[in-house]
């Protein structure tokens, strides 16, 4: 069965496939304890409207050596792909039916660490790209909405162990965002696998 039989979510002009119990929660526990630490983790300095901010989370990117990729005004060099990193990438490979060739891991430590409003639509990415998002640890609301509109329009939970494609023109016309929240929420590790065209 495809990826995209599962559950896909109609939105127009975007093209969502949402699994909520992609992997057992014996393997996601398993993933997220490793990952955690065993990852590379940093919290680069970003320049934002005059003065350098820390990103509002840990983050790493690991790929294959071609695999540089620069968004929100950094360039990444990839790490070299673990043992546990190759194999999840074989495993999400085969779910969506395309190479990847980078992840981009974030790990949210707790409800303040978020990711902002934005499009996956680095010109690296192609003209249509396909990122696969695999969330591991807390449940995690995910936004989207419009380019150009102020209103969220759709909002979903990502739970341990699912996996999110979004594919097709999504990246064109929506942006999407982890909001923060004084909710009490568990730690988080959201991997975002990709096919860098340099």
């Amino acid at each position: 069965m495809s990826l995209f039989e599962d559950q896909p979510l109609n939105l127009a002009d975007a093209e969502l496939s949402y699994r909520a119990q992609w992997l057992s929660a014996a393997c996601a526990d398993a993933w997220f304890k490793q990952l955690r630490d065993e990852i590379a983790w940093e919290q680069p300095l970003l320049h934002i409207h005059g003065r350098d901010v820390r990103v509002p989370r840990l983050l790493a990117w690991y790929g294959d050596p071609e695999a540089r990729y620069r968004y929100s005004g950094l360039t990444h060099q990839p790490l070299p792909w673990t043992p546990l990193l190759s194999e999840i990438r074989r495993q999400v490979e085969q779910a969506v039916g395309q190479r990847l060739n980078g992840v981009l891991l974030n790990y949210y430590r707790d409800g303040q660490d978020s990711m902002g409003w934005h499009s996956d639509d680095e010109i690296e990415l192609g003209r249509n790209p396909l990122v696969a998002s695999l969330n591991l640890g807390g449940a995690r609301r995910f936004d989207l909405r419009r380019k150009g509109a102020t209103r969220i329009e759709h909002s979903m939970t990502l739970e341990h162990g699912s996996l999110l494609v979004m594919a097709g023109a999504t990246q064109h016309h929506w942006q999407h965002q982890v909001a923060k929240t004084r909710a009490p929420v568990a730690p988080r590790i959201n991997l975002t696998f990709r096919l860098i065209r340099n």
